[in-house]
C-alpha cells in the first residue's frame, strides 16, 4: 500500500488511490472514485463513487463530495464545504441517473462551509470565500463571496487579491508574477 490510511477510515474495494495521499479518522472512500497522489483526505470525509480528485487535492474535515465532481490538481477544499449532484432533489424520486458533473479546475480554491450547485464549473485558481453558495460557472482566477455568491475581484495563484493599475496590469506580492486584465477575464503574463 503506497498511501496511509488511518485505521478508522473505510476504503470500499474497487477505487484507485494514489501514492503519498493520506486518509484521516473515519472518512469513507466509496468504490470506483479516484484520489491522484499525494492527496490529503481530513477526517469526516466522503469521496462517492465515480468522483475524481487530481493530484495533490487538499480536502479539509467534513466535507462531501458526491458523484459527478471532478477536481483537477492542486485544488484546496475547505472544512465542511458540501457539492451538489441533483438540481432537484426529492426523497421519494431516484434520480441516481441524472447526476449533474461539477468540474473544480487546477488550483481553485473553496473555502469553509461554501456550498457548490451541480452541473458547474470553477475556473482555475478561482477562490471562493467562506460560506459562499455558488450557483453558476466561475471564471479562471475570480474571487466570489456571498450568498448567493458574487465576483469582487481577481486571485493571483498563489492566493494573492490581486490589485490591477491603470494599464490593467497586476502583480502578486508574494511571487512577483505578472497579471493582466483583459475583457475575457485575467491573464497570467
Amino acid at each position: 500500500m503506497e498511501y496511509y490510511a488511518h485505521p478508522t477510515s473505510v476504503i470500499d474495494e474497487g477505487c484507485t488511490i494514489g501514492a503519498g495521499s493520506k486518509i484521516w479518522h473515519f472518512s469513507h472512500i466509496m468504490s470506483e472514485c479516484t484520489i491522484g497522489e499525494r492527496c490529503n483526505i481530513g477526517q469526516n470525509v466522503v469521496v462517492s463513487p465515480q468522483v475524481v480528485l487530481g493530484n495533490n487535492v487538499k480536502v479539509q474535515n467534513n466535507v462531501s463530495i458526491y458523484s459527478g465532481v471532478t477536481c483537477d490538481d492542486d485544488v484546496f477544499l475547505g472544512p465542511s464545504c458540501v457539492f451538489t449532484n441533483i438540481s432537484n432533489p426529492r426523497s421519494e424520486v431516484i434520480r441516481r441517473d441524472k447526476y449533474e458533473n461539477t468540474h473544480v479546475c487546477k488550483g481553485a480554491t473553496i473555502g469553509a462551509n461554501a456550498t457548490i450547485v451541480c452541473g458547474i464549473t470553477i475556473g482555475a485558481y478561482a477562490f471562493i470565500g467562506a460560506g459562499a453558495v455558488v450557483t453558476k460557472d466561475v471564471p479562471p482566477y475570480a474571487l466570489l463571496v456571498g450568498n448567493p455568491a458574487k465576483q469582487t475581484g481577481w486571485m493571483s495563484e498563489c492566493g494573492h487579491k490581486l490589485n490591477f493599475d491603470n494599464n490593467d496590469i497586476a502583480i502578486c506580492p508574494e511571487h512577483n508574477d505578472e497579471y493582466r486584465l483583459t475583457e475575457k477575464g485575467v491573464q497570467k503574463l
